[in-house]
């Protein structure tokens, strides 16, 4: 429900600070507090949800200035956040004293669904910013635990793990705010890097600003929370069809290998490779084509030793060209620029990032879930005869 307070005539900007990396999430947050004067921040606890509510306070540079509740929905924490937000930020910019509204994240909730509620309800995301430690980037993408075993469920029906939660915090964010780790090396920075090159990287010194730290409105980290965002481009950026993949890169002991290829894989020689193709990588995405269901852009999303495989819709190739106007003008253009003479946009792009990668080894097993040139020449008839082995985990 929309509140009745009205919008005042300048909006008020609005950045939000997401990450499961909560110390450098607070870290980054009393950062805009000290830089940005007039700067108020809004948070919803989401650890009392057992309690049947979620806690939210607003504070700024001086301390607390409001403290309430707001009940659970449908026994959801992140669906109370989500009713309780959008209300909030508009009293708030109804007040017209405050210069910035930092929304900081619960630990597990992700900038993208937040981004766009508060977009939704009439406000104005300046900036999305994703707080890392990156001494910790590793153990959370390789954490493949669920986030209701380590008291990270935003619901009771969560079953998101931590690996993949992470990872979405990571490269949704056009902004990374990285705290000055000293257990952090080379390759720690490098693989940072690597998962998420076109992200602006700010540097945060060490330590929480303290009450002598005067403002610094143009700080990078003020100048990069009031930089602009775009919604629809940000979700596009993540859809598989047209996602802003990282490119090849190796340094500092951390491989990016891109899988480019043009021919469909065969479903039960990639279900059976599964478990090694997931575990190769610490991150690995894209899309992909399988014999059985050639009409099919598949999603690859793969952390922490899990694989999620979900369908994205069709290729392009398979519609009419009646049903491309209704298409996105950036889903028409990422194709246009993979077209193939035969397959159209059909096609395997896979993206594995990770220390350690064995590029040869792996290039071998993808190469072998190909279908052979027998199969191929057989035609899409006899692929789609081929076992559906993939049914399961599309829940077909």
């Amino acid at each position: 429900m929309l509140p009745d307070a009205p919008l005042p005539t300048a909006p008020l900007p609005v950045v939000i600070v997401g990450g499961l990396h909560a110390d450098a999430r607070r870290q980054t947050v009393a950062r805009l507090l000290a830089d940005v004067p007039g700067a108020v921040v809004l948070h919803h606890d989401l650890s009392t949800a057992a309690d049947g509510m979620v806690v939210r306070t607003v504070r700024d540079a001086t301390g607390p200035l409001s403290k309430g509740e707001t009940p659970l929905v449908n026994d959801c924490a992140c669906c109370a956040l989500r009713e309780d937000l959008v209300p909030e930020l508009r009293r708030l910019a109804a007040d017209g004293v405050n210069r910035l509204a930092i929304v900081e994240l619960w630990d597990s909730v992700e900038p993208k669904a937040m981004a766009e509620v508060v977009v939704a309800g009439g406000l104005t995301v300046t900036g999305v910013i994703t707080a890392v430690d990156p001494a910790l980037l590793l153990p959370y993408l390789g954490n493949g635990d669920d986030l209701a075993d380590t008291g990270l469920a935003a619901a009771a029906t969560d079953q998101r793990t931590v690996a993949d939660t992470f990872a979405r915090q990571l490269e949704y964010a056009p902004v990374l705010a990285v705290v000055d780790s000293p257990e952090a090396d080379d390759e720690d920075r490098e693989l940072l890097a690597q998962l998420h090159p076109t992200a602006r990287r700010v540097p945060l010194p060490g330590g929480i600003p303290g009450d002598s730290a005067g403002p610094a409105p143009d700080s990078p980290l003020a100048r990069a929370a009031l930089a602009g965002f775009d919604v629809e481009a940000a979700a596009a950026a993540q859809h598989p069809a047209c996602a802003l993949l990282p490119a090849e890169a190796d340094a500092h002991g951390v491989t990016t290998l891109v899988w480019h290829r043009r021919r469909p894989f065969h479903p039960e020689r990639l279900y059976a490779a599964l478990e090694d193709v997931t575990c190769a990588a610490a991150r690995s995405r894209g899309r992909f084509w399988l014999a059985d269901k050639p009409d099919v852009l598949l999603h690859w999303d793969a952390a922490g030793g899990a694989l999620c495989v979900e369908s994205a819709g069709p290729w392009l190739a398979s519609l009419p060209d009646a049903a491309w106007e209704l298409v996105p003008p950036v889903r028409r253009a990422a194709a246009a620029l993979d077209w193939h003479p035969e397959h159209g946009d059909c096609c395997q792009h896979l993206v594995f990032t990770s220390p350690g990668l064995d590029r040869d080894g792996l290039e071998r097993l993808l190469e072998s879930c190909l279908l052979t040139d027998a199969e191929y020449a057989a035609g899409r008839a006899a692929w789609k005869r081929l076992p559906p082995a993939f049914d399961t985990l599309l829940e077909v």
